[in-house]
């Protein structure tokens, strides 16, 4: 056989079997990709709780005044008179501006509605206009509560919509980082006595789920819309704050090996 022959035949070959070999390795590396092995970690996963029990901090009162006339601007020159004998009383009580606040001022219109007897039809008559003006008071002075109370209704207040107690937005955060640090720990705990009787222990962790931190609703003295004339305020009104339980969890994944 000629050489340039052989030399081209053993050529061709050496080719084929580098493109085979090649489509070999792409093959396997597919196949590789597609069936990964299976995880070998060993894992517990434990749901973490914590509570406590706490005081609020916080002391919400929302006052109301209602006032109505035969003229709009007439029923908001006497709401606003109203209102401000209500502040300034408050303020007499050591309360700053800055723990007052406007919730809500609307006016609407009155009608009467009646029926034309020589119609017989059903027909609004404008008689008047009311307006409502009410205020927030937030303050951490809860022993005050009862005097603000008091002092809002005497001054012109003629509603008390809210009355409650709360936690300030900074107790909120010391208690969030306090209790998830808990909830963790409280994790861990049940973790290890699970695998205790397995002759296994905790080698590490592998993923951490915090709950959102919830607090509970204000604890509410008086319901919403109780007006001044009420017998609860013919008298000193006594209000008393009492503890909240706040609870929190954590789920925590743990890696976990023989001991």
């Amino acid at each position: 056989m000629n050489k340039k022959v052989m030399t081209s035949t053993l050529a061709g070959i050496i080719l084929s079997l580098a493109i085979i070999t090649t489509s070999t390795l792409a093959e396997n590396q597919a196949e590789a990709e597609t069936t990964p092995f299976p995880s070998r970690e060993k894992v517990i996963s434990v749901t973490g709780t914590a509570t406590s029990s706490t005081e609020p901090d916080l002391l919400v009162i929302t006052f109301g005044v209602e006032t109505q006339e035969k003229s709009a601007s007439a029923a908001l020159s006497a709401n606003s008179e109203s209102m401000t004998a209500v502040v300034d009383t408050i303020l007499s009580m050591g309360i700053s501006q800055d723990e007052i606040s406007t919730s809500r001022i609307s006016i609407y219109p009155i009608y009467d509605n009646y029926r034309d007897p020589s119609t017989e039809k059903y027909t609004q008559e404008l008689i008047g206009y009311r307006v409502t003006n009410t205020i927030s008071v937030e303050t951490i002075q809860l022993e005050k509560a009862a005097d603000i109370i008091d002092g809002g209704v005497s001054s012109g207040a003629n509603r008390v919509d809210n009355v409650s107690f709360t936690l300030s937005p900074q107790k909120q955060l010391d208690l969030k980082d306090d209790l998830l640090g808990k909830a963790v720990l409280n994790a861990k705990k049940k973790a290890e006595n699970a695998l205790s009787p397995l002759n296994h222990k905790i080698i590490g962790v592998k993923a951490v789920s915090l709950s959102e931190f919830g607090i509970p609703p204000p604890i509410p003295v008086f319901s919403s819309g109780m007006f001044a004339e009420d017998s609860a305020f013919k008298s000193s009104t006594p209000v008393f704050s009492s503890d909240q339980d706040i609870t929190t969890t954590a789920n925590v994944i743990f890696l976990i090996g023989s001991n």
